[in-house]
């Protein structure tokens, strides 16, 4: 399992990007347009797949429609630009093959990818395969996943007010480049809306061991009005909008940590 993921700047990519071929310096534009995560050296292979490979055409989406200005949680929606046919990894590596600058560039930007696996596959596979909740003296708190549907109707988990967290996921990415892949949380209590998190996890080529993500630390708040259960759902979606997971649950703070049984 590799450790979290470490942020690469905008700037960063488009300082590679200035220094290769003329197509090079199209695909650094784009990172800087599009927006960029941290997702290690495949934020910049993305921007490839984004700008030399095209968009991804129509893919199912979180809320409502990319027509509209904002969804259901108070999420901008940008508006869909088509930037052309997507390209498959292999492809992509194809294009302009005889080009040996623009080659190594594609290669140094895509990492390890292994072809043979990722096959003509277009659409990206995100899979969620852990959520967890860290508090430092506390073990770790491990969500269940996949959620079963009547699950959502009990308290998910407990967490103790006043208490400093941060979230982890881990998810494999297959088939091809994942762009902007980023996760929403939206709470609420007593139906008011009390918080709405949007977190960039990055950019990310497919590969065989499982990507990690670490929030940064927050508090729990604290207080008699603070206590009590709250909904929330969460989602991991990308740049297109695609929804890889969604999940509707309950959570409650109470005064003191639930004891372990």
């Amino acid at each position: 399992m590799s450790s979290a993921v470490e942020a690469i700047s905008c700037s960063k990519v488009a300082d590679i990007a200035a220094a290769g071929p003329a197509e090079a310096k199209e695909c650094a534009a784009a990172v800087a347009e599009h927006g960029n995560g941290n997702g290690g050296a495949g934020d910049a292979a993305a921007t490839n797949g984004k700008k030399c490979g095209g968009d991804v055409a129509a893919p199912p989406h979180c809320g409502k429609g990319v027509e509209e200005e904002e969804d259901e949680d108070g999420e901008k929606v940008p508006e869909h630009i088509d930037l052309g046919p997507i390209l498959s990894i292999k492809d992509q590596l194809e294009k302009d093959k005889d080009d040996e600058s623009l080659r190594r560039w594609k290669e140094q930007l895509l990492g390890s990818v292994d072809l043979n696996s990722v096959g003509e596959t277009l659409e990206p596979d995100v899979k969620i395969m852990s959520l967890s909740i860290q508090s430092p003296g506390r073990p770790d708190i491990f969500l269940p996943l996949p959620v079963e549907p009547t699950s959502g109707k009990g308290v998910w988990f407990t967490l103790k007010e006043g208490s400093p967290y941060k979230l982890k996921f881990t998810f494999s990415v297959s088939n091809n480049i994942v762009s902007g892949l980023r996760y929403t949380n939206t709470v609420w209590k007593t139906g008011i809306k009390v918080d709405s998190t949007k977190e960039m996890l990055g950019t990310f080529s497919p590969q065989p061991e499982p990507y990690a993500y670490v929030t940064p630390e927050e508090t729990t708040p604290s207080g008699m009005f603070a206590r009590g259960s709250y909904s929330a759902k969460t989602k991991f979606l990308d740049d297109d909008r695609k929804c890889y997971l969604q999940i509707n649950y309950t959570f409650d703070i109470r005064r003191e940590w639930p004891s372990s049984s």
